[in-house]
């Protein structure tokens, strides 16, 4: 089957797909999904009917959703704490987004680059992200180890491997890089609570001007702060967009779906509605 005939696939694991399914509303996609990718699929429950389809993307079509949620249960679940560490997505930096950033005494952003995908903004966004984070890794598969490898080999960025047999493998760990941090880069990845914390830590005070020109002094104060202070202290506030509702229930979640709860924001009372749905049959 052709990569494009498995393009649904990209749309199976998305938030909208499974809230539609656990509020037990049609979902065409998911119906799709189940026809064409398991063959005898009348008494299996719905959380089986979804492993299954994790499993053809497992060894047919790895896509980002799948780098994401293997890198968010090896690296963050499996070798972290929940309590002390916080992984974050699509984080628009300058002209590009950081699939994936993992926060903890440090912070790295991953660039993947699936089979799937092209390397031709590679080094625009790896030169993007080192305005905002001091350590860069590219991740893919090993089929693309060598170009990645000859691509970066005189660069600071670290490779991670995503294996055939799904486990992720680090090649070469990146260098931290502190000459490129800007601070309006770091400013505009911080939502406004978290950059009002930092200009009151620092000046004890936030500017008290008309609204309309609010924003512009408060970025005005915070490039006044040594970048080393800033960085640190963007650290501190990022690592507090923690997830108490997914925390107390990730054992309700199954693996195929931690990293699509994790990076949603869905409530206690959906956490409720996923088990009804995993253990119920799918409806014709």
């Amino acid at each position: 089957m052709s990569d494009i005939n498995n393009m649904i696939l990209n749309r199976m694991f998305t938030p909208n797909t499974i809230e539609n399914l656990i509020s037990n509303k049609y979902s065409n996609i998911y119906d799709i999904c189940v026809e064409r990718y398991i063959r005898d699929n009348d008494n299996l429950r719905n959380g089986e009917l979804i492993s299954v389809i994790y499993k053809f993307m497992y060894k047919n079509y790895r896509n980002e959703y799948f780098y994401k949620n293997t890198m968010l249960n090896k690296l963050l679940l499996g070798r972290h704490s929940l309590n002390t560490t916080t992984a974050l997505a699509e984080i628009p930096i300058k002209n590009s987004k950081a699939d994936f950033i993992l926060i903890n005494g440090k912070a790295v952003v991953y660039e993947i680059k699936t089979d799937l995908d092209n390397f031709d903004r590679l080094f625009n966004q790896i030169n993007d992200y080192y305005k905002a984070f001091n350590n860069v890794v590219v991740v893919s598969s090993e089929n693309n180890y060598e170009k990645v490898d000859n691509l970066l080999k005189d660069t600071k960025v670290g490779i991670l491997i995503l294996s055939k047999r799904g486990t992720l493998s680090t090649r070469k760990s990146p260098i931290e890089d502190n000459s490129h941090l800007d601070h309006e880069a770091i400013f505009k990845v911080l939502r406004k609570q978290e950059f009002e914390n930092i200009i009151l830590n620092f000046y004890k005070k936030l500017p008290q001007v008309r609204e309309f020109e609010y924003y512009a002094n408060c970025l005005e104060w915070f490039s006044r702060i040594p970048i080393e202070n800033v960085y640190r202290m963007s650290l501190s506030q990022l690592k507090k967009r923690n997830k108490l509702i997914f925390s107390r229930n990730k054992d309700r979640v199954p693996y195929e779906l931690k990293s699509l709860f994790y990076f949603s924001n869905f409530k206690e009372k959906d956490y409720d509605k996923l088990q009804g749905f995993l253990s119920n049959m799918r409806e014709e």
